[in-house]
C-alpha cells in the first residue's frame, strides 16, 4: 500500500473514531509548494458542514483539522503534520525513506475495472488510404489500450473492418461501372492500391451527382456484398483485404497494432446479425414502422421518444434495418457489441492475418469453418468495452448503447463507454508543404478541412512521409557524423514521437490543427523535446562510465537517512520537488484511467521532462565532488529516466539513440 492510501485509511479510520461518520471518499491535494507539505487533505471542512447538519452546532473546520492532525503523526514515512489554512490538515513525508521505496518501486498497479477490456479503435473503410484524423483515432486508440495495460488491465484491441459497407461498395461501382475493370484487372493494379482507391473513390461522388439514378447501383451492389457470395462480392472482399494490408503498413509505421481484425461480413454470414435481431424484437427494443418516411423500416426508439417525434438529420440514425431489407450500420454495431459482451451463444472463426515483427499476431474473423486456427485466442467475452469514434458519430452511438443495453441489462453495459474524439484539420502552411490546395477561406479561418469522399485531404503516409524528411535534415544537421542508416532511424523516431504526442497532447474533444513546424519543434511542448530528456540521460550515464564513475548509485546505500534528508533539505530545495513529481506515475496514470484521457499522462512527461532540463543545467552530476551527493543526483536522474521511459511507453513513443 502506498503511504498516500496508508494516510487516507489513517485518516478515514480518525473521522470515524472522532466523529463517528464515514467519509467514503478522502479527497487529497498535492499543495503548489513543497515548503506547504506534500499531501493536504481537506476533510475537515466537509466534516464541519455534516456535523452542522446532524447536530445543528457550527463547528470550526481549523479546529477539527488540529484534532485530525493530532490522530495522524505516527505514521511510519511520515515526518510531520501540520493544520494549515482555514482547516487543511498537511502531510510532510520522511524524504529519504520516501526517496529509498520511489527508486526500489516497480510501479505496479492494482486494476480498478477488472476482467477483460475490450479497446476497437482505427476502423478505417477499407476502401481508400488512410488521413491524418484516422490517424489520431489510431494514435488515442492505442495510447487508451497501452494506458490500461500500464493499469493492470486485461487488454483485446479490436479493428473493426466494415467491408460490406456503403464505402467499399462504392468503389465496387466504381471499379465496375466507371472504369468497367474486371477483378483480373483489379488485380493487375501495381503500386499504392490505397492511393488509386482513394482517386476512385472521390470520382465515384462525381458519378452519383451527374446521376442520381446511379444510386441504384450503390443499392445493387451492398445487397450482393451482403449475400456472402457472387463475382461482386469477390471482388470486394479483394478490394477491402488488399486496402487493408496497406492501412496495417501505415498504422505499424507508428506502432499501431492490434490483436483482432473482426470483418463486418463476418457478422451478417455467422448469423450473428440474425441472432441479435431476434433477440431485440424480443426485448421490444425495436418496431416495425407501418407509416411515414420510415415505412418498412425497423427502428429503435429512446424512452423519451414518441412515435411522432421528427429528429430531423439524425433520423435516420434510430434506423435499425432499412426498408429495402438492407442491415444498417448501427443494427450491425449492436449485434458486434453483443457479441463482445458474450451475450450471443455464437462466435467467429479466427485465422491468422498478419506477423507483426515482435511476433505478435493479429487475427481476423472468417465464416468459413475450414479456415479456422483451433490455436486462436479467446476473443470477446469482455467484462466492458471502449470504442474511439470520432464526435461525429455520437448520436448514433446512443442508439447502439440503448440497444446493447435493452437486450444485455447489466453493469457490463454501464462501464463501457464511445470514447469520442474531435476532427483533425490542417494549418494553412502544413498543406501547402503536403500540396493540398487553399481555398480563401481556408486561409481566412486558418484550417483546412478535409473530406475523403471529395479527394480533400492528406493521407496518413504523405504525412509521415514528410515528417520523417523534416526530421533526417534536423538530424544530420546536428549529427553529421552518423551514418545513412543511424540517421533514418533517429528521424523515424522523432517523426513518429512528434506525430503521436501532437495528438495526445489535446484532450479527445479538442479540434486539433496539425501544424510540421510546431510538432517537430525541439523546444517546447512537443515530442522531440520530451524524447531529448532519456536521451540527454542516457548520454550523461555514458559519460559516467567513461570517467570511471559507478553509475548505478550504489554509493548511495552507504549513507544514512539523516544524511540524505540533510541533502534533500538543502539549499533552495530543488531536488525534493523533482523526486515528488516523478515518483507520481501511478497516480497520473489511475488519474487518466478514471477519465480515459491518455492526455494527462503526455502532459504530465512533459512537465517531468522540463522539470529535469532544469535540474540537469544547475546540478553538475560528473563535477560533483562529495561521492555522496553525486550518488544522489544519479539515483534522482536514474529515477526520471525509469518514470519517463514509462509514461513514453504508455503514449507509444521510442526514445532515438541521438537527437
Amino acid at each position: 500500500m502506498s503511504i498516500q492510501e496508508t494516510v487516507k485509511r489513517k485518516l478515514r479510520d480518525a473521522v470515524e473514531r472522532l466523529f463517528d461518520m464515514n467519509l467514503a471518499e478522502i479527497t487529497v491535494e498535492v499543495p503548489p509548494r513543497t515548503e506547504m507539505g506534500d499531501l493536504a487533505f481537506p476533510a475537515a471542512f466537509e466534516l464541519a458542514k455534516k456535523l452542522k447538519a446532524g447536530t445543528g452546532l457550527k463547528q470550526n473546520p481549523r479546529e477539527i483539522a488540529a484534532r485530525l492532525a493530532a490522530e495522524l503523526k505516527d505514521i511510519d514515512g511520515v515526518s510531520k503534520v501540520e493544520t494549515a489554512g482555514a482547516g487543511y490538515v498537511n502531510v510532510f513525508f520522511d524524504r529519504a525513506a520516501y526517496f529509498l521505496a520511489a527508486i526500489s518501486d516497480e510501479d505496479k498497479i492494482e486494476p480498478a475495472l477488472g476482467g477483460k477490456i475490450i479497446v476497437e479503435h482505427t476502423a478505417v473503410n477499407p476502401n481508400k488510404a488512410a488521413h491524418i484524423g484516422h490517424i489520431r483515432n489510431a494514435v488515442l486508440g492505442d495510447a487508451t489500450a497501452r494506458l490500461l495495460r500500464a493499469a493492470g488491465e486485461d487488454v483485446e484491441v479490436q479493428n473493426y473492418i466494415d467491408n460490406t459497407g456503403v464505402q467499399v461498395a462504392d468503389v465496387v461501382v466504381g471499379f465496375k461501372y466507371i472504369e468497367g475493370k474486371t477483378a483480373d484487372q483489379v488485380k493487375a493494379i501495381e503500386g499504392k492500391f490505397d492511393y488509386y482507391c482513394w482517386d476512385l473513390y472521390s470520382r465515384v461522388g462525381a458519378f452519383y451527382e451527374e446521376d442520381k439514378s446511379r444510386l441504384e447501383l450503390r443499392a445493387r451492389t451492398l445487397h450482393e456484398l451482403e449475400s456472402g457470395s457472387g463475382e461482386t462480392y469477390e471482388l470486394a472482399d479483394y478490394i477491402s483485404t488488399r486496402v487493408l494490408n496497406c492501412h496495417l503498413d501505415t498504422l505499424l509505421r507508428f506502432g499501431v497494432k492490434y490483436d483482432l481484425l473482426p470483418r463486418e461480413s463476418d457478422v451478417l454470414h455467422m448469423h450473428i446479425w440474425q441472432k441479435a435481431f431476434e433477440l431485440l424484437k424480443e426485448r421490444g427494443a425495436i418496431e416495425f414502422e407501418t407509416q411515414g418516411k420510415l415505412a418498412g423500416c425497423w427502428v429503435m426508439r429512446s424512452a423519451e421518444e414518441s412515435p411522432d417525434d421528427n429528429e430531423g438529420e439524425h433520423e435516420a440514425d434510430k434506423v435499425i434495418v432499412r426498408s429495402n431489407g438492407t442491415v444498417t450500420y448501427t443494427g450491425k454495431d449492436i449485434a458486434f457489441h453483443l457479441w463482445k459482451l458474450g451475450r450471443l451463444d455464437l462466435d467467429f472463426f479466427y485465422k491468422p492475418f498478419r506477423v507483426y515483427p515482435d511476433g505478435g499476431v493479429a487475427w481476423i474473423t472468417t465464416a468459413r469453418p475450414e479456415e479456422n486456427d483451433p490455436s486462436h485466442p479467446r476473443f470477446g467475452k469482455g467484462a466492458a468495452y471502449f470504442n474511439v469514434i470520432d464526435i461525429g458519430q455520437s448520436y448514433p452511438q446512443q442508439y447502439v448503447k440503448l440497444g446493447v443495453m435493452a437486450a444485455c441489462p447489466d453493469n457490463r453495459v454501464g462501464r463501457s463507454a464511445h470514447l469520442a474524439y474531435e476532427k483533425v484539420a490542417l494549418s494553412p502552411a502544413a498543406a501547402e508543404q503536403l500540396g493540398q490546395p487553399l481555398s480563401e477561406d481556408d486561409r481566412k479561418r486558418g484550417v483546412v478541412s478535409m473530406s475523403g469522399r471529395k479527394g480533400l485531404g492528406v493521407k496518413a503516409d504523405d504525412l509521415i512521409d514528410q515528417l520523417e524528411a523534416n526530421a533526417y535534415l534536423e538530424v544530420s544537421n546536428r549529427h553529421p557524423g552518423l551514418n545513412e542508416d543511424e540517421k533514418k532511424e533517429a528521424a523515424h523516431k522523432i517523426a513518429a514521437g512528434a506525430l503521436r504526442y501532437f495528438l495526445l497532447k489535446y484532450t479527445r474533444t479538442s479540434v486539433i490543427s496539425f501544424d510540421f513546424k510546431e510538432a517537430l519543434n525541439f523546444e517546447g511542448e512537443t515530442g522531440p523535446y520530451v524524447q531529448y530528456s532519456p536521451v540527454r540521460i542516457n548520454s550523461l550515464l555514458r559519460r559516467l562510465a567513461a570517467a570511471g564513475i559507478d553509475a548505478s548509485a550504489r554509493e548511495l546505500a552507504g549513507a544514512s537517512t539523516a544524511r540524505i534528508n540533510e541533502l534533500l533539505s538543502s539549499g533552495d530545495d530543488d531536488l525534493w520537488p523533482l523526486i515528488y513529481y516523478a515518483s507520481r506515475f501511478s497516480e497520473i496514470v489511475r488519474g487518466a484511467v478514471a477519465s480515459l484521457e491518455p492526455a494527462h499522462v503526455a502532459k504530465w512527461a512533459f512537465q517531468l521532462a522540463k522539470n529535469y532540463s532544469l535540474f540537469y543545467e544547475k546540478r553538475h552530476v560528473l563535477s560533483e565532488p562529495d561521492p555522496i551527493s553525486r550518488a544522489l543526483l544519479i539515483a534522482i536522474t536514474l529515477l526520471v529516466r525509469k518514470k519517463l521511459m514509462a509514461a513514453l511507453d504508455v503514449i507509444g513513443i521510442e526514445v532515438p539513440e541521438r537527437m
